[in-house]
């Protein structure tokens, strides 16, 4: 029996999770800040994506662009993110930290999972950083996360493909392993089945052009344009999925 995989999209703003959901998505991680690697987004931004989501919302919960290694400031930040994500019935959080040797820093991430309670949490790609992926395996499954998203410790899934499948065979069910980065309707379907993974991470993102027709020479530099998600591409993703 094949088993359906599941779709999530990385979203940068509301609209692109409007899209997202469009296209077939199954689930929504939302964030700002593409271009940095991804920050939380605005109370609004949350607000308002589940207001209008009809799939499960998770939000980003990182305070900052960079490293992984948090301050007691960051994590004060983090604990208050976490919270109103539960006030507004968010379905799930996403969170990760390292402590200064690359290893997983149980005691500020079970602080995190502790504060998340019945929602759900993806241990991001602050995975990737550790020192050794087996082990940061065998934490982020410690803590109690439902996954952890991965590229294998490589820059996208499809060149981390080997180390994914060991990770999948490692965590033999007890953690869900979301395969993601680099991935397109092109190559997603060749990475599900190399890996196993059931779970398919992607931002689909197209360019946005901007409609102003006035460009003030004070901005000279400033790109109008921005990335959002393209409910085509997702549709693209999910058919190469299913097929």
């Amino acid at each position: 029996m094949n088993v359906r995989r599941t779709l999530e999209i990385a979203s940068n703003s509301v609209a692109s999770a409007l899209a997202a959901q469009a296209g077939g998505a199954d689930r929504i991680e939302l964030f700002d800040n593409l271009a940095e690697g991804g920050t939380t987004p605005s109370f609004a931004s949350i607000a308002i994506a589940r207001e209008r989501l009809q799939i499960p919302l998770f939000v980003l919960v990182r305070p900052r662009p960079g490293d992984f290694h948090y301050d007691a400031l960051e994590t004060e930040l983090m604990l208050r993110d976490i919270a109103q994500c539960r006030a507004l019935g968010c379905d799930g959080v996403v969170i990760g930290a390292l402590d200064e040797q690359g290893d997983i820093d149980r005691p500020l991430c079970l602080e995190l999972v502790r504060a998340a309670g019945p929602l759900q949490v993806t241990f991001h790609r602050a995975f990737d950083a550790a020192r050794d992926l087996p082990a940061a395996l065998e934490q982020v499954i410690g803590l109690g996360c439902q996954r952890v998203l991965t590229s294998g410790g490589q820059a996208s899934a499809e060149t981390g493909a080997e180390v994914l499948a060991a990770l999948v065979a490692q965590a033999a069910g007890r953690i869900s392993v979301m395969a993601g980065a680099g991935l397109g309707p092109g190559n997603i379907a060749a990475v599900a089945r190399q890996t196993g993974c059931t779970e398919l991470h992607a931002s689909a993102k197209g360019q946005r052009r901007s409609a102003m027709q006035f460009q003030s020479p004070a901005l000279r530099g400033l790109d109008p344009d921005w990335s959002q998600t393209a409910t085509a591409t997702v549709a693209a993703l999910r058919q190469a999925l299913d097929g």
